[in-house]
């Protein structure tokens, strides 16, 4: 399965990214959203093979709105360059750890965990890593996860969060404010037939983590 067109269409939407173009070319757009509604109903099929919780969901569930909220943004750009969609138990609006793809020309990338996690859910994590720093080593150490996924990316606190000390084995991990993984991805490698497969396999290697984050909200 394909983004050619979708990138296509992304690319020459962030040329004419206005109204009055949309209107012109609404049907590529419903084509190609169609065409991603298409790709992101496989990938949860993909998702779904390792981790169930993600196999009720519907594409709906999944992808973000293409409209951007531009109340208080000083670009009045009215729609996003991207398709973008999120897979999480519950959907795109979860609290829960997930995962996550994006589709943009020359930006395109896949990742997943928490991003912002309110005060509480973030003191969890923290809490999670601290007295299980070294279950949480050997999740992101693992050389499946390590395939993909090279750094623990977010936010992070210049020193250490209340409660913890400097000395701290887990602190660099413990100061972050965001827990995401992500692996940058080129157009000819979302082009390619079997992406859905390598998505795939990317995020099984990600669950792991996935779940050490969601134990936090249990």
């Amino acid at each position: 399965m394909s983004l050619e067109r979708n990138l296509a269409f992304l690319q020459a939407l962030s040329e004419h990214n206005d109204k009055s173009w949309m209107d012109e070319h609404r049907k590529w757009y419903e084509e190609e959203k169609k065409s991603f509604e298409s790709f992101v109903g496989a990938v949860i099929a993909a998702i779904a093979a390792f981790d169930p919780a993600i196999g009720d969901l519907l594409p709906k569930d999944c992808i973000f709105r293409i409209n951007r909220d531009i109340r208080f943004s000083k670009d009045k750009s009215p729609y996003k360059n991207n398709f973008g969609a999120s897979f999480s138990d519950g959907g795109k609006k979860s609290p829960k750890a997930g995962y996550y793809i994006h589709i943009q020309p020359d930006q395109c990338f896949l990742g997943g965990g928490m991003w912002m996690p309110e005060a509480q859910t973030l003191k969890n994590i923290r809490q999670e890593i601290d007295y299980n720093f070294e279950h949480f080593q050997q999740i992101i150490n693992h050389k499946e996860f390590a395939t993909y996924f090279k750094k623990i990316d977010g936010d992070r606190l210049s020193r250490p969060p209340k409660g913890y000390e400097e000395t701290n084995p887990a602190i660099e991990f413990l100061k972050h404010k965001s827990f995401t993984v992500g692996l940058r991805l080129s157009n000819k490698q979302v082009q390619q037939k079997d992406f859905v497969e390598y998505c795939g396999k990317a995020f099984a290697a990600m669950k792991p983590f996935v779940d050490f984050l969601n134990q936090s909200l249990d």
